[in-house]
């Protein structure tokens, strides 16, 4: 192998290195959209959300969810992902939807099973 051709190819692998390293902080993402309908009745997006830890619906929570993406949820009626009872949380399949009954508490964060 000749000395242009090696430092070409370690070159190109110090780079591929650098590259992942870089990257490796991002995160996993799903693929897809988290909808929801705030109880003002306004509709906010999530594009390609956070695969871990627990996800926020914010302050006013979700009367509504719609999960097009390729990973289940669970829709939680605390702010920091907790099974307070049976009835404060649900599962909810991928290409789902989820409106709350009329009297019940908004949901208020989620997470992803992965």
């Amino acid at each position: 192998m000749s000395d242009h051709r090696r430092l070409g190819v370690i070159t190109g692998a110090a780079l591929l290195l650098l590259a992942t390293t870089g990257c490796s902080g991002l995160g996993r993402t799903a693929v897809g959209t988290v909808s929801f309908v705030d109880r003002e009745h306004r509709v906010v997006t999530i594009s390609n959300p956070p695969v871990k830890g627990c996800q926020s619906f914010g302050a006013r929570g979700a009367t509504g969810v719609v999960n097009r993406t390729l990973v289940d949820l669970v829709l939680y009626q605390t702010p920091d992902c907790r099974k307070v009872t049976e009835d404060s949380w649900i599962y909810l399949a991928t290409t789902l939807s989820d409106t709350i009954a009329r009297g019940s508490l908004p949901w208020r964060s989620y997470s992803m099973i992965h």
